[in-house]
């Protein structure tokens, strides 16, 4: 019997995503008919002289985007044709209030910012001055951005200690357009950007697009390690380190102010730049001062609004140092030109009315009731989570590999994401899986997926033991 085997010959990209690609394309071609069984991972891996996880990892991606299914204790099949196109994930953001329970997105509960869009947008009607908010706003500096939202923008940050300069600020098309905003104005192609071990995971992808190399920090703890942070800068002559020190994704961890003190001399010391993520900074009611506080001069502070207020509401603050505060207004201009100035406009509102404290004041209160189902509901030797975070890191039981719990989840109706989605080094072993509480429309769904999750953990991995 044959075994099949995917060709990677003249593809490009890490090489978990050229198996994923060449299963799918195999599956598409016929090649690997439906309900074939792929080979067992170890077995592939020899065959292509890759690392097991290589292997693990791209069944996942292969399954992720609709192409295998696998089944606990069975194997890994190829998808019916038919349910591949019935079954991929939809690319609307909808709640749906019935099928499967979606604990893989990372978005802010269902709140009233929909009736606050209304009235402001009812306010903005009666105020003659719409054409200005559908031209090109091109005042004040290559990015555009009026002085008044760029004020907002700054009273904002004032919450969470931040004495931003609106001279300084640079309005974007959300958080993630910010960090691709910082990474252009700081690195140029070659250039090393450190990162955590674990990770949000498009910053690679970013990096990789700009030409950078990514280099993870060699540390056995979660959290960002100063000692190891001090190691890779000796190791390698690094541009940038991206990190997340508040409610970090996926680990939920935040730093002390004493380990942002001790990273800041660390960059100091070897004249590094920092890209401080913290698009859930407004979420704790009482907050470590940002790392930009500690190391001003060298860091890129990113935020937004999707976190804290709605998810669709596409504005992003990135508060710059003063020497790469042009190079961050020219890469917003080359990469979008602006951000939409309705979005910016309603943001501004927001936030000098007292609607965005209000709206921010909801999610810390849903995401605190959301966690306490949580710990009610799981071993709390096995979470990982902060009160009044979004998200919950669940350390697995040995029996349990997290791809083999992913697909025995999402079997029982339940989706999520395993931690090597996180992982910057694919060999990087991450026995846990992330839980996002939030994006789920009501309580009682969330209650009803974490009873799934907790009989999944009672059943000790019966069928889905194997070390894969």
């Amino acid at each position: 019997m044959t075994i099949w085997c995917p060709s990677l010959a003249g593809r490009r990209g890490p090489k978990y995503l050229q198996i994923a690609e060449a299963i799918g394309e195999d599956a598409a071609a016929g090649t690997l008919p439906s309900g074939a069984r792929l080979p067992p991972q170890r077995e592939l891996a020899y065959l292509l002289g890759v690392s097991l996880q290589t292997v693990s990892r791209a069944y996942a991606e292969a399954t992720e985007r609709g192409f295998l299914k696998g089944e606990v204790g069975r194997g890994t099949y190829v998808r019916d044709g038919s349910a591949m196109t019935a079954e991929l994930p939809s690319a609307s953001l909808a709640r749906p209030e019935s099928g499967p329970i979606d604990f893989s997105l990372n978005l802010p509960a269902p709140s009233l910012a929909a009736e606050a869009l209304a009235q402001s947008l009812a306010a903005l009607s009666g105020t003659g001055d719409l054409a200005s908010l559908l031209d090109y706003q091109v005042s004040g500096d290559a990015a555009g951005g009026s002085k008044r939202h760029k004020d907002a923008a700054a009273q904002w940050l004032g919450r969470v200690g931040l004495e931003a300069r609106a001279e300084h600020l640079v309005l974007t098309s959300g958080a993630q357009h910010g960090l691709l905003v910082a990474l252009m104005a700081c690195t140029r192609p070659g250039d090393v950007l450190l990162t955590e071990p674990l990770t949000y995971a498009p910053i690679t992808a970013m990096a990789q697009r700009l030409g950078l190399k990514v280099v993870p920090l060699a540390s056995e703890q979660e959290m960002l390690c100063p000692d190891a942070l001090e190691a890779a800068c000796r190791r390698v002559s690094a541009k940038a380190l991206y990190c997340l020190p508040t409610l970090h994704t996926p680990t939920t961890q935040t730093l002390d102010a004493e380990r942002r003190a001790a990273v800041a001399a660390v960059a100091s010391k070897y004249d590094l730049i920092l890209i401080e993520d913290d698009v859930f900074g407004f979420l704790p009611p009482k907050r470590t001062l940002p790392l930009a506080c500690f190391a001003p001069e060298r860091t890129f502070y990113v935020t937004s609004v999707s976190k804290s207020l709605a998810p669709g509401l596409r504005v992003g603050f990135l508060h710059a140092p003063v020497a790469l505060t042009h190079a961050a207004q020219t890469a917003v201009g080359l990469s979008s030109w602006m951000p939409p100035p309705l979005m910016t406009e309603v943001a501004a509102r927001w936030i000098e009315e007292g609607t965005a404290d209000r709206l921010n004041a909801f999610q810390r209160d849903e995401a605190a009731a959301r966690q306490a189902l949580a710990r009610a509901s799981l071993p709390v030797e096995l979470v990982q989570a902060d009160p009044h975070g979004f998200h919950v890191w669940l350390k697995l039981p040995p029996g349990w590999n997290p791809e083999v719990f992913r697909m025995a989840a999402t079997d029982r109706g339940v989706t999520l994401l395993a931690g090597a989605a996180f992982a910057v080094d694919p060999a990087l072993n991450t026995n846990a899986v992330r839980l996002c509480l939030s994006h789920e429309s009501s309580r009682v769904r969330v209650r009803a997926g974490l009873a799934i999750i907790a009989e999944l953990l009672e059943s000790g991995g019966e069928g889905g033991a194997l070390v894969l």
